[in-house]
């Protein structure tokens, strides 16, 4: 009988997508894509589709501690992350759960904003992800409208999004990467990393596609698997943008609204 063979494994934390196109389910496409056992916490159920979301069922905290301590106190984590985490209970959960079981490293998608800029959680979780799981990630990934809510700065040029990778830098994460999917202009596609000695610009040329759902998720996730397969923090950051723009080339003909695209774009036939 052949010996089981090691694999890579990565966590997500985050709410359920109806429709395919982000959260946990692309997620764990992008680590299967990447060659991660990916494994799951689930912490909110949406219905939604590629037209928007009509309910969120978020689960009890108690019920995404358990799952976290199943799935670390048995399979293991190299790499986790988060995403939806929904209230201020399930984030102080989170973040206890990261420091007892020692989940590192750990990137967080600090999802509060939607790339429309439409508000996802209260003040008190914005308090407690700013004050306690931040301090905690090896990376967090802030979009546009998250980075101005944490900086406390508009975000209209590249100094400012320079400037808003320093101020969050200093809440306590080992580097932050400022997404610009949502910047005008030259900018869109423009992305800031900061480590505190490191200022990097990451530019690539933006995709024209409305197939653009669950980019923030694909890319937090394709860094984490990365980050389980050994690779520093810049480098898996290089390869997930990579990866993402990539993927943004092979839209799905899904829905009537903002589509997802395949993740798994290298499988499919001509």
């Amino acid at each position: 009988m052949e010996s089981p063979r090691h694999v890579a494994t990565a966590l997500t934390i985050a709410g359920s997508d109806s429709g395919g196109g982000a959260g946990i389910q692309a997620d764990l496409r992008t680590f299967a894509f990447h060659r991660v056992h990916g494994t799951s916490a689930l912490t909110a159920i949406t219905a939604q589709n590629t037209l928007g979301v009509t309910r969120v069922d978020v689960l009890p905290a108690a019920a995404v501690t358990a799952q976290i301590e199943a799935v670390a106190k048995d399979l293991g984590v190299g790499a986790a992350k988060t995403g939806m985490l929904s209230n201020r209970e399930i984030i102080i959960a989170v973040a206890e759960q990261v420091r007892l079981l020692k989940l590192a490293p750990l990137v967080v998608d600090p999802v509060m904003m939607s790339r429309a800029g439409s508000r996802l959680i209260d003040d008190k979780a914005v308090g407690a992800l700013r004050e306690l799981l931040l301090p905690l990630a090896t990376l967090a990934t802030p979009n546009r409208h998250e980075a101005q809510l944490l900086a406390g700065l508009e975000l209209h040029t590249l100094e400012d999004m320079r400037e808003a990778a320093r101020r969050i830098h200093q809440l306590g994460p080992k580097a932050v990467l400022i997404k610009g999917g949502a910047m005008p202009g030259a900018l869109r596609g423009t992305d800031v990393w900061f480590d505190g000695e490191r200022l990097e610009t990451l530019q690539v040329a933006p995709v024209d596609t409305p197939n653009t759902h669950g980019t923030g998720c694909t890319l937090s996730a394709a860094i984490t698997a990365h980050l389980a397969l050994g690779r520093e923090p810049l480098e898996a950051t290089r390869r997930a943008k990579a990866y993402v723009t990539a993927a943004l080339h092979h839209p799905l003909a899904l829905g009537r609204g903002n589509g997802p695209f395949s993740h798994f774009f290298s499988l499919r036939e001509p």
